[in-house]
């Protein structure tokens, strides 16, 4: 096992700090990025400053890089992305790409999408470790078990032990004292799991195929206040207007992963004849990982507490 040590934007960590409550942030990457291929979800990133502050100061916890629209980004983390209004995370990218032609773009950026943050007072900033090359490196990955990374991780973890406004729930644990480390499940925050679903589906609508991105939304097979996980297997991407007849219960999709169109839009508002041909017909665009797939149980509750049969 592995975690990561990012050079951190100031300004970025400064506002998240000052946050209350936050479960998730966007560690954006101006450019677009090469795909963050370093972690796998759950491992540890964690966050160093820039030079001449160079102490690791807080982190968070993997779980998926992608690249978006900036106005994606936006709409889907707020201030999560380290800022307090969209224009002002715009100015703050378009500073470090240095390409003025940008302002009146949507251009890309590449996002880290971190769970569980954590932000450390500075009296417990940890100095970097010795083997880094300042101030021109961006990044570097280290091992648990072996030092210099056995060591720096041993004081994160004593500083997440010690306080647990920190990280209220553990993320990480030790299978004995000397021992391996193991990962505990995260739960995504709702901007992750918008997005994540977003990319399963590999950005097309489920039902329709449709691929206008502006267009599509995450929607949750069991709704999260009715204690539906964020969790890809309880997300189907769907065109706006489709996730609206799911929600009230227009639209369904059965264990065998079939589209079941209600009578009831027909009866309640004389029309519907756009939704009906696409009944009976199999999901499109599901997750490569059968993991991902839409639970089964989760779709019996939509369709018996849900569909307006």
């Amino acid at each position: 096992m592995k975690f990561y040590v990012g050079v951190t934007d100031n300004d970025w960590f400064d506002y998240l700090r000052g946050l209350p409550g936050i479960d998730e942030v966007n560690f954006w990457q101006p450019g677009g990025g090469s795909p963050f291929k370093i972690l796998q979800p759950g491992e540890p990133f964690l966050f160093k400053l820039h030079s001449p502050l160079n102490f690791i100061t807080g982190g968070g916890f993997f779980a998926h890089w992608t690249r978006l629209p900036i106005s994606l980004a936006w709409e889907t983390f707020g201030e999560k992305n380290g800022a307090r209004s969209f224009e002002e995370m715009k100015n703050l990218i378009i500073s470090r790409r240095g390409v003025g032609k940008d302002r009146f773009e949507d251009f890309n950026i590449g996002c880290i999408l971190l769970e569980q943050p954590f932000f450390f007072d500075r009296s417990d900033w940890i100095r970097s470790p010795s083997d880094w090359k300042a101030p021109t490196q961006q990044g570097k990955h280290y091992d648990l078990l072996t030092e210099p990374g056995k060591s720096l991780w041993e004081q994160v973890r004593m500083r997440l032990a010690g306080k647990s406004s920190y990280l209220p729930e553990t993320r990480i644990e030790d299978s004995a004292r000397y021992g391996a480390p193991t990962l505990v499940q995260y739960r995504l925050g709702q901007g992750s799991f918008r997005i994540m679903v977003t990319d399963a589906y590999d950005r097309a609508c489920a039902i329709t195929e449709e691929h206008t991105l502006p267009a599509l939304e995450a929607a949750h097979i069991k709704p999260f206040n009715l204690q539906g996980p964020n969790a890809v297997y309880n997300g189907l991407l769907l065109r706006s207007d489709i996730h609206r007849l799911f929600d009230k219960g227009y639209i369904t999709v059965t264990p065998a992963l079939r589209i079941e169109v209600s009578r009831r839009i027909r009866e309640e508002f004389e029309n519907g004849r756009y939704y009906y041909p696409f009944h009976g017909n199999k999901l499109h665009h599901l997750p490569k990982g059968k993991e991902d797939w839409p639970s089964k149980d989760l779709l019996i509750w939509h369709n018996e507490s849900v569909f307006r049969s």
